[in-house]
């Protein structure tokens, strides 16, 4: 199916992406998949082509760019002709918003340049060893002393953790409400900030991924950001965003591995003929390339409703929920149809698999998707 919903300039934009992402991230995916982190410079290039944070406001710096076709374009072109390992998005579209939306000017004067060129990488850490997406039972804490807020606790699964030179940390200030949480901005060279592990995961292997500790880090009452105890309701705002993003990266994947499996099932020969040829083959593919092209369509509708500030919770959960399951079914047929070669780490099919698993469990989880559709509809 045709899409329609990108027009000539945004095309040329696509045009220019696929070209940075084939030329300047693409060469580097195998050394930055045995280093486990993606070079600095790789953000600092995207930075020089205003692949960065575009919705910045003139007025700062920025393109002014706000309309979410032009980061869904990049997110595309980055899974078909770059590296998935490079969490461009997550600095620019997770992270960034929130100083948009809750920075004072200051803050804004003070990072927003940084973070557009790529100077400056963000991350977001709210995920602790026990407490998982419950932010409930956060355990990192905050305490006000005099000009200063001081704060002792750890955090794991961070992405862009090591190469993160601002982190905005969830912390908790208030001693009996269950969301009393506050944001910081957390700056590298911090006294008492200290990294852990770049952990080993089963996919993203470019991605780095960290643990961080906080011992009596002492934060600047300017680096608060937002309202203090309110750190719980600002986290939310950025959630229906998060899991549209996600379900954005879920088909483009999709698309990704049914194009694989094609090229490859066209050329595998079983029994004489090409595997293609074999209607289980057929069918399987077919059915699955159908919910694809439902799961774009749907998608690219969500897109537009966003761009119109009028994108859902439910229906942001809905679409996370379908399209990391038909991302996982389809990179899983993927593999079963590249028989043992599917298996092998030198086939595409192999890696795809691998990154994906991640998809059904970040942004919040299938089970927590699930929950959410079923509140709306039978708790109203």
């Amino acid at each position: 199916m045709k899409r329609t919903c990108f027009d000539a300039g945004m095309e040329q934009f696509r045009d220019s992406a696929r070209k940075f992402f084939a030329g300047e991230i693409a060469p580097h995916r195998e050394r930055w998949r045995e280093a486990s982190v993606v070079d600095r410079e790789a953000f600092r290039k995207a930075g020089e082509m205003g692949y960065l944070c575009m919705w910045i406001d003139e007025c700062h710096g920025g393109l002014g760019l706000k309309d979410l076709r032009y980061e869904q374009i990049l997110i595309e072109e980055n899974i078909f002709h770059g590296d998935r390992g490079f969490f461009f998005w997550l600095h620019s579209r997770l992270v960034a918003p929130y100083l948009e939306h809750f920075g004072t000017d200051e803050q804004k004067q003070r990072y927003f340049p940084g973070i557009r060129s790529g100077e400056q990488i963000l991350a977001i850490a709210m995920t602790e060893p026990d407490a998982g997406s419950d932010l409930a039972g956060m355990k990192t804490r905050a305490e006000e002393t005099g000009d200063y807020w001081v704060l002792n606790g750890s955090k794991t699964y961070i992405s862009n953790g090591l190469n993160a030179d601002v982190v905005l940390v969830a912390a908790r200030t208030h001693p009996t409400k269950a969301h009393g949480l506050t944001l910081f901005l957390v700056e590298r060279g911090m006294e008492g900030f200290e990294r852990g592990r770049n952990l080993r995961k089963m996919g993203l292997k470019s991605q780095d991924t960290a643990e961080l500790f906080f011992h009596d880090v002492k934060i600047p009452k300017s680096h608060v950001l937002g309202q203090v105890h309110a750190g719980f309701q600002h986290l939310m705002r950025g959630l229906a965003e998060e899991r549209l993003l996600a379900a954005i990266f879920n088909v483009a994947s999709a698309r990704l591995a049914m194009h694989l499996t094609c090229d490859f099932v066209r050329e595998r020969k079983v029994f004489g003929k090409p595997l293609s040829s074999f209607q289980n083959t057929r069918f399987k593919l077919a059915a699955l390339d159908t919910e694809i092209e439902v799961a774009q369509s749907w998608v690219d509708r969500l897109v537009a409703e966003h761009n119109a500030d009028q994108l859902d919770a439910v229906d942001a959960a809905r679409a996370k929920l379908f399209t990391s399951e038909l991302n996982g079914r389809m990179v899983d047929e993927g593999v079963q149809q590249h028989g043992g070669a599917g298996y092998m780490d030198e086939y595409e099919i192999c890696r795809l698999y691998q990154d994906e698993r991640i998809h059904r469990i970040l942004a919040g989880t299938s089970e927590i998707m699930k929950e959410i559709v079923a509140r709306s509809i039978l708790d109203t």
